[in-house]
């Protein structure tokens, strides 16, 4: 983050997002707000409070796609949630809470993920000498039975270091082999440990053994697999052993809470004027749930209390019917920073579809080549679909870039459905414009203005 100036934030955005040039600049801002807090001094880093962005605009033109590519930039803990999905207290369903909870797993595990690159180099060498000593001195080994730990009973497994001491003339002869891979198809019987079950409360995954703190013995059971995969299988036991559960856990609440970023989508559907009563859950009560997160509160989860003062929100919605107006006073105040999005234009269509990394010609190309088609596209048929595009979201419901999909699968549908016959030669397919509208049909089909002129 720190080396992140916001003109370069916005430079990186523009890899995968076309226009929307003003929602990138803001977002660019808090984020690089972050960068200047962490450097002002305590005092005054304690009074400084992330400027939460609304972002409002039609389906389809960037808005979750410029958070979530934000939060990958920087590393940063991320969390996309539909406002639709929680319900005030008093009923049943999702209580706002576990919007932090998840956040905090994510953040667990992005630094779990880190922490095992770490120790990979040293866990990888700890399992080549277990797998060494396995293969030198292999010991029939039972799965563990709970009852024989309840009952004092000693596993008859032979140790590694007893393992090593029988045979150490051998060892270094089998390690050569099992570098150069002369032993990848040697099969061995692995332990590995099984799953506690779980339960799904309110939304949350909740392992029995986590609730037995620990006192039931983990149960075992015995793999049948070849040295790679017994490689893998012992790499990953020895990485769980080198981490620091503890430093883990205080390093994921630190990022979470300082870098975290809560993206709330659909935030429009919970908008509604007062006085609007029914049986259903009161739009009102949801954003009055939801107030006490963005605000600033503790929320309890098991890793420890969680602070949400400084989690940098981001709300979203198409607000159609209701606007913005319509939302509690206090959570307006809340989201200070409201920027508009614009709904695409066909140039933005055609550029969708050329310049950003993976753009969806290319993601095609890839996918057809595989069954021995290679696709091009030529200026015609890019131009002709985003027209089509275009005009679908103007006369039909503005679905933004995802209109893009349902055009392509139909441009490609007899290619797709055809393609794959092991016995077909490597050819090249050239997709024009007329092949374009020969193929479009339905909403996607442009339409012919000429019968409405007189």
């Amino acid at each position: 983050m720190a080396e992140l100036t916001p003109r370069e934030i916005v430079r990186e955005l523009d890899r995968y997002i076309i226009g929307q040039e003003e929602a990138k600049k803001m977002v660019a801002i808090a984020l690089r707000n972050r960068y200047r807090r962490a450097h002002v001094s305590d005092e005054m880093r304690d009074e400084i409070s992330p400027k939460n962005i609304l972002m409002i605009g039609p389906t389809g033109v960037g808005k979750t796609e410029i958070a979530r590519r934000l939060a990958k930039l920087v590393g940063a803990p991320f969390i996309k949630v539909e406002a639709t999905k929680f319900t005030e207290v008093g009923y049943v369903g999702r209580d706002v809470e576990s919007i932090v909870r998840d956040l905090v797993e994510n953040s667990i595990r992005m630094v779990r993920e880190e922490s095992i690159k770490q120790v990979q180099p040293r866990a990888k060498v700890l399992a080549d000498d277990r797998l060494v000593s396995m293969i030198v001195n292999p010991v029939t080994q039972k799965a563990s039975n709970p009852l024989d730990f309840l009952l004092g009973k000693k596993s008859s497994n032979t140790s590694v270091q007893e393992a090593e001491a029988q045979g150490n003339g051998k060892m270094d002869e089998v390690r050569q082999q099992l570098l150069r891979g002369e032993l990848d198809e040697r099969e061995l019987d692995i332990e590995v440990e099984e799953e506690m079950p779980s339960l799904d409360v309110g939304g949350a995954t909740i392992s029995i053994g986590d609730m037995m703190g620990g006192m039931m013995p983990k149960k075992t059971r015995i793999r049948h697999v070849k040295v790679p995969e017994a490689r893998k299988i012992l790499t990953q036991q020895e990485s769980e052993k080198l981490l620091d559960q503890d430093a883990i856990h205080d390093e994921a609440i630190r990022r979470a809470e300082n870098d975290g970023i809560v993206f709330i989508d659909e935030i429009d559907k919970i908008a509604g004027r007062q006085g609007m009563g029914g049986p259903d859950v009161s739009r009102e009560g949801v954003q009055r749930d939801i107030l006490p997160i963005v605000e600033g509160s503790t929320v309890n989860t098991k890793y420890g209390p969680i602070r949400t003062d400084y989690m940098l929100f981001i709300g979203a919605g198409a607000f159609h019917v209701s606007k913005v107006t319509d939302l509690i006073p206090e959570l307006q105040g809340r989201f200070p920073v409201h920027v508009e999005l614009q709904s695409l234009s066909e140039e933005d269509f055609r550029k969708i579809m050329t310049q950003p990394d993976n753009a969806l010609t290319r993601q095609y190309r890839a996918l057809l080549e595989v069954d021995k088609v290679l696709l091009t596209f030529d200026e015609s048929a890019i131009s002709e679909i985003a027209h089509a595009a275009f005009m679908a979201n103007e006369t039909a419901e503005d679905i933004g870039a995802r209109r893009l999909h349902a055009i392509f699968e139909q441009v490609l549908e007899d290619i797709s459905f055809n393609a794959g016959d092991p016995d077909m030669p490597m050819f090249e397919l050239k997709i024009d414009g007329e092949y374009v509208k020969a193929h479009l049909s339905g909403e996607n089909k442009p339409a012919d203005m000429h019968k409405y002129i007189l």
